[in-house]
């Protein structure tokens, strides 16, 4: 009887640190990881034209680096529109010397297709160039 006891305490142990660790690991950090995709706008947007759950399945979580020209700058919420089609969000405060109509490389983990505003949207953006 004791040995069940025990082995159950055991098991009941061993569940508690595996969910634990799970529940608690360690954030990506998107600014230091390698991008899984390197692409457009242009090539998202006839990916998800073309097929867009295959699309999302793709890119959903990925991180991704894109050059694309920046059309509105929203310091207040840290995020920059790309070429009217993208909505990327910051983590820090943005750089004093972006500006409209500067042509960018980001990096940043893919969030998906917002079809209500017709808009990519990545977070934990980083410039590169």
């Amino acid at each position: 009887m004791n040995k069940k006891i025990l082995f159950g305490i055991l098991i009941l142990l061993i569940t508690a640190i595996a969910i634990y660790h799970y529940t608690y690991q360690d954030h990506r950090n998107i600014s230091t990881e390698k991008a899984t995709y390197t692409l457009t706008i242009a090539v998202l947007e006839k990916e998800f034209a073309k097929n867009d759950s295959l699309a999302s399945a793709k890119y959903q979580d990925q991180t991704i680096e894109l050059t694309a020209k920046i059309t509105a700058i929203d310091i207040e919420n840290k995020a920059i529109i790309l070429d009217n089609k993208l909505f990327a969000s910051f983590n820090d405060s943005l750089s004093k010397d972006i500006s409209s109509g500067k042509k960018i490389t980001l990096k940043g983990r893919f969030l998906g297709y917002d079809e209500l505003l017709e808009e990519f949207k990545m977070d934990q953006s980083s410039i590169i160039h």
